[in-house]
């Protein structure tokens, strides 16, 4: 958060465009699920937190407490760069229609329904189908955040998660239009759980050898090579043993 709002602030002086605050938030993004996926899971949306939830990939028990960690990261992440760019537009951290003609309620709705959706089947088929290469999660989520970001940034803010727009809200007190940007990434993330987990995902049985991930398959080589490996070392220090044995007693 603090990274992808702080961007708003360098483009308001000038120093990037709306391409560079796409890439500053699809890189964020991107490290932050190869910092901490494998330690949380790295939602960093309430949106997805529940969506995941809502079709059994992630426990009830869990949803409150990331869901308090990502608003209450969002509203710290506010903080800071009040403090740090203090006497600036704060508005600029707001995800609100910008221009001065800006879009109707409904538009801005069905954008930020459309780029949740597809942020949501990014995050769910990169990160949780096990037939997925683990290894360009990362990759694949923090691109489809960059596109979104860069079709629609310029339109809605491009939200895409409650938390984003819930922490400079808090921060600034204006909560203009903020059910919008709380309701539509709900929806886009939960409709895009339904089809994914219901239509896509492989059941259990359905998982087979060829669905394993790369790195599974290399373990299991490099496993069998060693057990070749060790066999014939064992083999081969067995015959020079008998040689050996052999020798001196032709000696003898």
């Amino acid at each position: 958060m603090f990274i992808g709002m702080g961007s708003l602030f360098v483009k308001e002086r000038g120093g990037i465009t709306d391409t560079g605050v796409a890439t500053a938030w699809g890189a964020v993004i991107t490290v932050n699920i190869y910092t901490f996926g494998h330690i949380s899971g790295a939602h960093i949306n309430p949106a997805v937190t529940f969506a995941l939830a809502l079709v059994g990939q992630f426990p009830w028990k869990h949803v409150l407490i990331y869901v308090i960690a990502e608003v209450v990261g969002a509203i710290l992440a506010s903080l800071t760069l009040l403090f740090l760019f203090d006497g600036e537009n704060m508005r600029i951290m707001l995800t609100l229609p910008p221009g001065p003609n800006p879009a109707a309620d409904l538009k801005v709705v069905v954008w930020e329904l459309i780029i949740s959706f597809m942020y949501a089947m990014a995050n769910y088929g990169a990160k949780v189908d096990p037939r997925s290469t683990k290894e360009l999660s990362g990759v694949a989520v923090g691109t489809a955040i960059f596109f979104c970001i860069l079709v629609a940034g310029e339109i809605t803010g491009a939200s895409m998660n409650p938390a984003r727009s819930l922490g400079p809200a808090i921060m600034t007190g204006n909560y203009s239009k903020i059910w919008i940007y709380v309701l539509s990434p709900v929806v886009g993330s939960v409709a895009a759980a339904a089809i994914f987990f219901v239509l896509l995902m492989p059941k259990n049985k359905e998982i087979t050898d060829q669905d394993k991930q790369p790195e599974t398959a290399l373990i299991s080589e490099d496993a069998s090579r060693h057990s070749v490996n060790l066999n014939l070392n064992h083999f081969f220090s067995q015959e020079f043993k008998s040689s050996s044995v052999s020798t001196r007693e032709l000696r003898v």
